[in-house]
């Protein structure tokens, strides 16, 4: 199947799909990276169905990683090389926490698809541990055309700057934002991500830095926090990787927050009021969505230093 004219069902067409309509639109990407404190790294070497994990063998292996993911507070996702399968090495698991003050991630081989499930309770190794980041690059096709149409040139691109870093990998959610990139152990999820800017991407984050404008948040902070941070960037606060780290978030009423984030080097707090409003579109969200559909916004209120 090309990866150049994917076709579902006989309607498929790139400049139609979920992702293209999105970015014309130009819906924002900002605070719209999902929950995910820790992720579980399978490398897998067959076709990926639509429910990822239902690829992991015995059946029904799948059910019970994904019940213990949901114990745990693991985000599954099948991962795999680009463009090369080398059969005679051993497939490899990850364990990546993304909670700030305990980034890392964990690496192990992965004799069996079972062995995920001593790895899971604690019975077995975690691995050990990469100072290297890890880029994973949604190419999930089955769950979504956009993201194997846009993610693949996109993995194509990393891979071949940063072989070992880059890894493709089922659906991490935001479809119509593909091509999706999350970058681990940080957990920045990356939106729209153009194959011309991929490496750039990589390159800041060498640098330490984020890239706003492709950002679409840290799934390690809830929402409001993630939108704080975008609008203190804006602002011109930090852009470093592991600054503005939250120091309290007060809920108030009416879908309002007020976010304490600590500004670099000890130099106090900058905090920002925001609120989360649900707005109707006349438009699908997945290419296998339907219309209308309710998409969030966050809106910014106040940002003050102290």
């Amino acid at each position: 199947m090309s990866m150049a004219g994917v076709v579902i069902d006989g309607r498929y067409r790139a400049d139609t799909g979920c992702a293209a309509l999105a970015d014309r639109r130009g819906d924002s990407l900002v605070a719209t990276a999902p929950p995910a404190e820790r992720w579980l790294l399978i490398e897998s070497r067959v076709a990926w169905p639509r429910d990822a994990l239902a690829a992991l063998r015995p059946e029904g292996l799948g059910a019970e990683v994904a019940r213990l993911c949901r114990q745990l507070g693991y985000r599954p996702a099948l991962i795999r090389r680009y463009g090369r399968l080398d059969r005679t090495a051993p497939r490899r698991f990850a364990l990546a926490d993304c909670r700030p003050g305990r980034e890392s991630v964990r690496w192990g081989d992965l004799p069996s698809d079972e062995h995920l499930l001593p790895v899971l309770r604690g019975d077995a190794e975690p691995g050990l541990v990469s100072r290297e980041p890890v880029y994973l690059v949604c190419t999930h096709g089955r769950h979504d055309a956009c993201c194997a149409v846009r993610g693949r040139p996109v993995a194509a691109a990393l891979a071949g700057a940063y072989p070992e870093r880059t890894w493709e990998c089922s659906h991490v959610g935001g479809d119509r934002f593909a091509a999706n990139v999350v970058v681990l152990p940080q957990g920045l999820f990356y939106g729209h991500v153009p194959v011309a800017r991929a490496v750039e991407l990589a390159k800041h984050h060498d640098e330490g830095r984020v890239v706003p404008d492709l950002l679409r948040g840290s799934g390690a902070f809830v929402a409001p926090v993630q939108a704080a941070q975008h609008f203190a960037r804006a602002a011109g606060h930090s852009r470093l990787v592991d600054e503005l780290r939250p120091r309290a978030v007060r809920g108030l009423a009416g879908h309002h927050w007020q976010v304490d984030l600590a500004l670099p080097d000890d130099a106090g707090l900058v905090t920002v009021e925001v609120s989360a409003h649900l707005d109707t579109i006349d438009a699908r969200l997945t290419c296998a969505g339907t219309a209308p559909a309710t998409v969030r916004r966050f809106q910014l209120h106040s940002i003050t230093s102290s």
